[in-house]
């Protein structure tokens, strides 16, 4: 067993998705495909249950994950010991990132960063998708974790993940058990949503624009459990990135999919300035090694 099959049975394990994953681990679907095969053939088992919509785990699957998941720990520290033993990178990184992005988990990625290079001050700012973009064009950010694509004008961005948009309803609400949503159908019903500098508030306004719908946004909100609760009560509708219908907050919510032609799609990015603090660049490469650019639940 080898490193790079842990990191793809992860990767997949969590994405439920070989498309994904394989996009996670920056190989191609085909080249994730085989070195699982490899992994299966060598332990006599199959460890995913495969079908056209999703992917599963089989018990072998699951009785290896725990041991996967070590093995990528272990790694990780043995390369950070090493890395404190030869490089003493010191100076300061100011960090930004919205809330519940659902692709980077940065918390770990912070304690990661921190015990590989302890003499660098880290600043953090959570903030919506809009505002850490200006910072970092600013140079108040040396790097941000964003839900957006548009007008990064010359900032360096390296795509982390992709997720659907999915439509948020009470359970007693009538487009619970409607067998299709239309865009039209969301016309006139009541909306809660982040305010304008999120993400996710521009990806909804911008899909309805694009169809000369009108979208009445009754309550605004800065936090997601907040908008969890207030769908919950039934105080209006919500439109969210996937992961955020799979907290445990959501739980008895109903999930509708939006119409797939030209659905609004979750794309989250690192950015940096091209002026940025050489730090940046080192928490770049962790964003990059095996596993941190994959979210566990929250």
């Amino acid at each position: 067993m080898e490193l790079r099959q842990m990191e793809y049975l992860v990767a997949v394990a969590e994405e439920g998705h070989f498309t994904r994953a394989a996009s996670l681990c920056g190989v191609t679907q085909s080249g994730l495909s085989a070195a699982i095969r490899n992994l299966e053939r060598e332990l006599g088992a199959d460890l995913f249950l495969r079908t056209t919509r999703q992917v599963g785990l089989t018990d072998a699957g699951r009785a290896l994950l725990p041991f996967a998941r070590r093995m990528l720990a272990q790694a990780a520290a043995g390369r950070d010991a090493v890395v404190r033993a030869s490089h003493q990178l010191s100076g300061r990184l100011r960090l930004g990132a919205e809330q519940c992005l659902g692709v980077v988990d940065v918390a770990p990625l912070l304690e990661r960063f921190r015990l590989r290079y302890p003499l660098v001050d880290v600043q953090f700012t959570q903030a919506g998708s809009r505002e850490l973009t200006a910072q970092v064009r600013a140079g108040g950010l040396d790097v941000a974790f964003v839900a957006a694509t548009e007008h990064l004008g010359a900032l360096r961005r390296l795509e982390l993940g992709r997720r659907p948009v999915v439509l948020l309803t009470h359970a007693t609400d009538p487009l619970a058990t409607a067998p299709a949503v239309a865009w039209e159908d969301l016309v006139d019903r009541d909306f809660v949503d982040f305010r304008e500098q999120w993400a996710i508030r521009r990806l909804a306004d911008d899909a309805f624009a694009a169809r000369h719908l009108e979208r009445r946004v009754r309550m605004s909100v800065d936090d997601v459990h907040t908008l969890l609760d207030f769908v919950q009560r039934g105080l209006g509708i919500a439109v969210v990135p996937q992961h955020v219908a799979a907290k445990p907050q959501a739980a008895g919510l109903a999930v509708l999919e939006l119409p797939a032609q030209g659905a609004p799609e979750w794309v989250v990015a690192a950015i940096a300035s091209p002026t940025a603090e050489p730090t940046a660049a080192r928490l770049l490469e962790l964003v990059g090694e095996a596993n941190l650019a994959v979210a566990q639940p929250a």
